[in-house]
């Protein structure tokens, strides 16, 4: 017969016994904490004793109704402490189920998620980052040029300016960069680049040459050391003859973020 349901998992069972050394007493202390007299069963001289009649347990406390002698012989058996090994069903087991000291921060540590960041509740994040795009076609002679990407798809901490064309972030670390420049028509025989700069100094640049009288994209990407203070990177262009860009966000456009490292 097929079994319905998520088929129980092997294991096994046993209950834990426990010997006590007697004397003329009443009190005794359990090795395992129980909730009542009904957890255990106990025997006096083999004789199984009558829970609450007999005796009361509560915690690690047990408390015999009469006192027993040294020659008594005296155990019990665990009830409410069966050990069962079992491995939990895939996805059953979540966070109500964790004790709050289960997890360690040792476990969880790495090279970016550190004590100190874990303390403060901040992890780390690809922030700052932003992409922007040409609203508007501009026309650009033989020299190195500034492109004008003046509208933000996103900017998440304001460090993009769409005024002077630039992303200077407040917070200091490696960043990745990318560019692309899109060229209506260049002609042919025709040097084209598109250089991102940090401080007006090219640290990463895409080079081609047009063969054809066509529209053709030129890109670059590369990554950057910035101080998070005063250094700040924006995209350029230089052909060797003058040459029209495509606007938009799919066409010429600049963004980057910040590397987690």
């Amino acid at each position: 017969m097929s079994y319905i349901g998520t088929p129980p998992s092997n294991a096994f069972t046993s209950l834990l016994k426990q010997d006590f050394s007697t004397s003329a007493t009443t009190g005794y202390t359990l090795d395992h904490a129980v909730n009542n007299a009904n957890d255990i069963a106990l025997f006096i001289n083999f004789v199984r004793q009558e829970p609450t009649a007999g005796y009361a347990a509560s915690g690690t406390t047990l408390t015999l109704t009469s006192a027993t002698a040294s020659s008594d012989d005296m155990y019990c058996v665990y009830l409410g402490q069966a050990l069962q090994t079992v491995n939990p069903a895939n996805s059953s087991v979540g966070a109500t189920q964790l004790a709050s000291n289960a997890v360690t921060t040792a476990k969880i540590l790495d090279a970016n998620v550190t004590a100190a960041k874990l303390a403060s509740g901040v992890l780390p994040t690809n922030t700052p980052a932003f992409q922007a795009y040409q609203g508007s076609a501009s026309t650009y002679g033989a020299a190195i040029t500034l492109i004008t990407c003046n509208t933000e798809v996103f900017d998440s901490n304001s460090a993009y300016d769409t005024s002077a064309y630039r992303f200077t972030p407040q917070v200091a670390g490696k960043y990745f960069f990318y560019g692309q420049i899109y060229i209506a028509s260049p002609g042919t025989n025709l040097t084209m680049q598109c250089r991102l700069s940090k401080n007006g100094s090219a640290f990463a640049v895409g080079d081609q040459n047009s063969a054809v009288n066509r529209d053709q994209a030129v890109v670059a990407h590369g990554s950057v050391d910035l101080n998070g203070s005063s250094d700040y990177v924006d995209l350029r262009g230089y052909n060797s003859s003058s040459v029209t860009t495509v606007a938009g966000s799919l066409y010429t456009y600049f963004g980057g973020y910040k590397l987690i490292t």
